[in-house]
């Protein structure tokens, strides 16, 4: 079974979970058979030389003289092909912050290499559009000539940026088209989406032959906000990837107090102001005790505020973006995980934060409570309770240590091979 990818992020390039979990779904389903063809915009860099992919070089699918595809760089040739198109989507960023970023990339576009291509395709350098929707046009494009290009059966489109490609790809090729719905603007943005970024999911959605959703959670939320009938939906929890470079024993923490961790993006659909209003109650209780943010995202300064106005500086730490290594320390080190989000599709760092023995409070707004068991779940809002259960695990060693270890081996039953089964399955009965 040959599929044909298009993702926003893969390792190492990564802003936030859809990465690790194409990382995590891609691996098991080759592993199954699939042969699939990964494409992403444009990396600045290229994957380390441990990286288990063949990048086949940048803006790989832009026309050469005589019509060949350019292959400018072959880093491995394991597991499958990464394409990288030469388009710029980053969807955390402001409108401000996305310009400033375009700006920084056009400066170091090599000039030079234009003279390569023929004049009637989009220019190499120097090209990027002013916005975000632009740039989802722009790889949609790109992509769709690898739709006469790339052999496959399916076509397989993570998250709303890589649903116009997908639908042009289908429209070129004739194969079916998967879409998979890993958030959707009701998660970020609550009751007031962007009706830009609503269309395209509800555009991708309908033009697809199955969606498939990483929660039931989510499957209501596209039947009930984008009239996604239930016999095109396939429920598709993620799994986690048991290997760790980092045991617990191997970190030993910086502070002397308790750490409670927060990880993830700082943002509305994170709830991280929730994680900052019981913090304030754990301290009245226990005062030896260290808050940790982890992550960035527009709230983060509102938070960061929100901390010295309170004067709790001495018990707060931020740490911005961590990614590898740091972030794997980051579980290691910590003696409670917190997931408060306000509307979370799945979220996997719960599982990541078990694999390390750390007990997990996630909030029963999200699509993981449908599948962990050793966990407590919290109603996003109900502070007081939050609080009330920080407290508890931190007062009760003996509890804790019991809560950590059943989690522990509960991991073991979440796998991406048990996703990968059931998407190759969805791929079996349209193909």
């Amino acid at each position: 079974m040959k599929a044909l990818m298009f993702g926003w992020e893969f390792p190492p390039y990564i802003s936030g979970g859809l990465g690790t979990a194409c990382f995590g779904l891609t691996k098991s389903m080759v592993a199954q058979g699939a042969d699939i063809t990964f494409v992403v915009p444009r990396a600045e860099e290229a994957p380390p030389p441990d990286s288990p992919l063949r990048v086949v070089g940048g803006n790989t699918v832009m026309p050469l003289r005589g019509d060949e595809i350019v292959q400018r760089q072959i880093i491995a040739e394991e597991y499958m092909k990464v394409i990288p198109l030469d388009a710029f989507l980053r969807p955390y960023q402001g409108e401000a912050e996305y310009y400033s970023e375009i700006q920084r990339i056009r400066k170091l576009k090599h000039q030079d290499l234009q003279h390569l291509f023929d004049d009637s395709v989009i220019e190499l350098s120097g090209n990027y559009g002013p916005d975000l929707m632009t740039e989802v046009g722009r790889y949609a494009r790109l992509g769709t000539r690898l739709a006469v290009r790339e052999e496959f059966d399916v076509i397989h489109a993570h998250d709303w940026m890589t649903y116009l490609a997908g639908v042009e790809a289908k429209r070129q090729s004739g194969k079916p088209l998967f879409v998979h719905v890993h958030a959707t603007e009701f998660d970020r943005s609550g009751s007031s989406p962007n009706p830009e970024v609503y269309n395209l999911e509800r555009y991708g959605m309908d033009n697809a032959d199955r969606v498939l959703t990483v929660s039931q959670r989510t499957a209501d939320i596209v039947m009930q906000h984008y009239g996604v009938p239930i016999e095109k939906i396939r429920v598709v929890h993620n799994g986690v990837i048991a290997d760790k470079s980092v045991d617990r024993g191997d970190v030993k923490s910086p502070f002397d107090e308790k750490l409670v961790l927060f990880l993830g993006r700082v943002t509305m659909q994170k709830g991280p102001e929730f994680f900052v209003d019981a913090a304030v109650k754990v301290l009245e209780q226990i005062p030896n005790v260290r808050f940790v943010m982890a992550g960035n995202g527009d709230k983060l300064n509102a938070m960061i505020d929100r901390i010295a106005e309170l004067r709790l500086q001495d018990h707060f730490h931020f740490t911005g973006f961590l990614r590898g290594k740091d972030t794997e320390k980051m579980f290691a080190m910590s003696d409670l995980f917190i997931m408060p989000s306000v509307s979370e599709p799945f979220g996997i760092t719960p599982i990541e934060a078990m694999k390390y023995r750390v007990p997990t409070i996630v909030s029963k707004q999200s699509g993981v409570a449908e599948i962990l068991e050793n966990t407590i779940k919290v109603d996003f809002w109900d502070v007081n309770f939050l609080a009330q259960s920080i407290v508890d695990i931190l007062s009760n060693q003996e509890q804790a240590d019991d809560l950590a270890q059943r989690a522990y081996d509960e991991v073991s039953r979440i796998t991406w091979d048990k996703a990968a089964e059931k998407v190759m399955a969805a791929y079996r009965e349209l193909v």
